[in-house]
């Protein structure tokens, strides 16, 4: 790892964030541990919305997650369903 004033930290080898310093959240989607950055920013801007509806709390699940991150099209019900699990089990 290298440190610079002006750079911040960064790897030496890949140039790329520390591995020790990766805090992106592994959810279990459709069996495999998978990354969603910022995922609980974009939960907790869900439950400002208020939303009751299991559809739609889905669906702005969905599209925040979209805005910063891959969802592949052929798992998009899946990553539905494991946003939606992560939105109602807080802290589990």
């Amino acid at each position: 790892m290298g440190r610079d004033d002006k750079d911040g930290l960064y790897c030496t080898i890949c140039g790329g964030i520390p591995p020790d310093k990766i805090t992106t959240r592994r959810i279990p989607i459709d069996g495999k541990d998978t990354g969603i950055d910022h995922l609980d920013w974009i939960i907790a801007g869900v439950r400002n919305l208020n939303l009751t509806d299991d559809t739609a709390i889905t669906e702005e699940l969905l599209k925040r997650t979209k805005e910063l991150n891959y969802v592949p099209t052929k798992k998009i019900k899946e990553y539905g369903e494991a946003l939606l699990r992560e939105y109602r089990n807080p802290g589990d």
